[in-house]
């Protein structure tokens, strides 16, 4: 074809292929083809000079050498978006990773680029978004349409409370939800869909993955491709979304990997200098407008359990809740190991959650708190040390921890306990209850991994029975 734009290749190094094109620059962000049967795709990243660009490989390059021809396609990275999408499974490209079959062929494709919703176009509602976890709607409440981190080390439960939600959501509402999994393990992908599938949320749910042996460029532009998604439901099907991002450190990781190839001279603890840029413009996408909302939950690696790396500072700012996952709770066996005292949200707020919510919170974390102050006395001293009323304080904390451990949908084939959703008002009702020391003469293992307060008496007549017989 006459009016195509062709360009040659002038130099590779890993993943940064610089292009030379004599007639015509393409834009930035443009798609590149290179390879026999076009099977490399590149994008425009930066400009070298009047008729060279530097492109980023966002597939593998091997088979392609100096002075192959490079097709300019005159336009971005498109997937493909609607409820065409739902009940399966995605790479970046919008290529199917769990099936051959073809997609049909009126399937509407966008651009993987956008700009984010106009402050005149977006509505913020107080809405609280309840997920059927305990502590988190009574200690951190998530809003609705707005964005949730769940911060912890390796191994401490972030993506499994990130499948317990997807699970949730499908079950109490009938929205729609698309998980992006940034730089995941393929074992990761693998099991995450087979659960969704044998869940029966499947129906309701996409999938879209770039693994962690993809080039970076892939990993650093599959959480674009996803909010695409995401915004064509909100816009078009005035759908309420639930976008789950796990891990945004990994798209983070992967921007500093792109930074490095180009050339640019790393900052702080060898981040990218465009990492606040370069989050703001994925994080930016992700609001309410008023045909539907965008929640999303995003899993957050912390390195080195250290919160004070600028990956995990700089996406803070961006969050109204912060669910920090705590390694000593998940060493004691204290599942979901989310540290009740460290996490924050914005909703708890006695005009948003009401009174009596507030009242409750606010004791639990008072009780929680004093616990904490008391246990070093403990270790020293021991508990007989303590005031009767400081003794009060740590069974009443011991008591509150066990009842805000829950068994989940997810891990009931390994724990053997079935899971459990549960309705606010029921674990208002069950905190209430252990403040007021109602339950003071129960053992503390009848608290342990159950739903409802009500359950604590099966497992004491249970236990009774046992040790009678």
């Amino acid at each position: 074809m006459s009016n195509q734009n062709i360009g040659s290749i002038q130099s590779i190094r890993g993943s940064v292929i610089e292009v030379v094109f004599k007639n015509e620059l393409p834009g930035i962000n443009n798609m590149l083809l290179a390879g026999k049967k076009q099977e490399i795709i590149m994008e425009v990243n930066a400009y070298v000079n009047d008729f060279t660009v530097k492109a980023i490989a966002l597939t593998f390059t091997s088979g392609i050498a100096r002075g192959d021809r490079v097709i300019d396609t005159r336009g971005p990275i498109c997937v493909p978006v609607g409820k065409v999408i739902l009940e399966k499974m995605f790479d970046m490209f919008g290529n199917r990773l769990d099936s051959d079959e073809p997609l049909g062929e009126k399937v509407v494709y966008e651009s993987i680029h956008k700009k984010p919703v106009p402050f005149s176009k977006r509505v913020t509602s107080d809405e609280i978004f309840l997920t059927g976890i305990k502590v988190i709607d009574l200690l951190m409440p998530l809003a609705k349409g707005e964005k949730a981190g769940l911060f912890g080390g390796a191994g401490v439960g972030k993506t499994v409370l990130i499948t317990e939600l997807i699970n949730n959501t499908a079950q109490k509402t009938k929205g729609y939800s698309i998980f992006c999994g940034i730089g995941e393990r393929s074992r990761e992908a693998e099991e995450l869909y087979r659960e969704v599938r044998e869940s029966g949320v499947f129906k309701n749910a996409s999938l879209i993955f770039a693994q962690m042996n993809e080039p970076p460029g892939a990993r650093f532009r599959v959480g674009h491709a996803a909010l695409t998604m995401a915004e064509y439901l909100r816009d078009v099907e005035k759908k309420d979304i639930l976008l789950l991002i796990d891990n945004i450190f990994r798209f983070i990781q992967a921007g500093a990997e792109v930074s490095g190839l180009m050339g640019k001279m790393p900052s702080r603890v060898g981040y990218q200098p465009t990492l606040e840029t370069e989050l703001s413009e994925l994080e930016e996408r992700i609001s309410s407008t008023a045909n539907g909302s965008i929640t999303s939950i995003q899993a957050v690696y912390v390195p080195a359990d250290d919160f004070t790396d600028p990956s995990a500072t700089h996406t803070f700012h961006h969050l109204s809740a912060s669910v920090v996952l705590s390694r000593k709770r998940a060493s004691e066996g204290l599942y979901p190991a989310i540290d009740p005292l460290e996490s924050t949200s914005k909703m708890l707020n006695k005009a948003i959650v009401g009174a009596r919510h507030y009242r409750v919170a606010m004791a639990i974390r008072k009780t929680l708190a004093t616990y904490k102050e008391l246990k070093e006395i403990i270790a020293m001293l021991g508990i007989e040390e303590l005031s009767p009323e400081d003794r009060n304080v740590v069974f009443r904390g011991r008591r509150l921890e066990r009842f805000l451990t829950q068994p989940f949908f997810t891990t009931e084939q390994f724990t053997g306990i079935k899971g459990q959703l549960v309705d606010l008002g029921d674990t208002l009702s069950g905190c209430e209850a252990i403040l007021n020391d109602d339950y003071m003469d129960y053992d503390e293992s009848d608290l342990y991994m159950i739903g409802t307060i009500d359950q604590a008496d099966e497992k004491r007549r249970e236990r009774t029975k046992n040790d009678a017989n």
